[in-house]
């Protein structure tokens, strides 16, 4: 299973349960190895995240990873929460942070280029619009590979 497989494997499992503890999940980070695989998972809510949040959360997981064994071997997991470059995953995301900096990597590059870093102008069903080195650039959802709050 290719990594990419593997990761939305899990947000697909563990999004719901996340969800009804009443936090996002914002991000999984999956590394399988044998004997020292990786599961971290980034989750946000309302008020915050606290160090029990986050012991809650990795309880009620792990007892489910117990159950639905997703990943081959032993792992540890880690949760946490997403911290000031935080991934923006889905639409609700990029909305919730509009007039914030953000670094978008495209899955192919545009014009020679992969990366763009800038204020998120604008919301819409398909992309979003981003203000990089005084233009605008429209991104589809479907181009981005990964996409991050940026530092000023």
């Amino acid at each position: 299973m290719t990594a990419t497989a593997l990761r939305d494997r899990l947000i697909t499992l563990l999004e719901p349960l996340v969800e009804q503890l009443g936090f996002e999940l914002v991000d999984v980070e999956a590394n399988a190895g044998r004997g020292s695989g990786m599961l971290r998972l980034y989750i946000d809510g309302v008020a915050g995240v606290g160090v029990d949040d986050c012991e809650r959360v990795s309880r009620e997981v792990s007892a489910l990873l117990d159950v639905e064994d997703p990943m081959p071997g032993a792992f540890t997991l880690e949760v946490s929460s997403p911290g000031f470059d935080r991934v923006l995953r889905k639409p609700a995301h990029f909305e919730r942070f509009r007039g914030a900096r953000v670094k978008v990597e495209l899955v192919v590059a545009r014009d020679g280029r992969r990366r763009y870093t800038g204020d998120l102008v604008s919301v819409s069903d398909r992309g979003i619009e981003l203000e990089v080195d005084g233009g605008n650039v429209m991104v589809d959802f479907a181009a981005i590979d990964r996409a991050r709050l940026a530092p000023l």
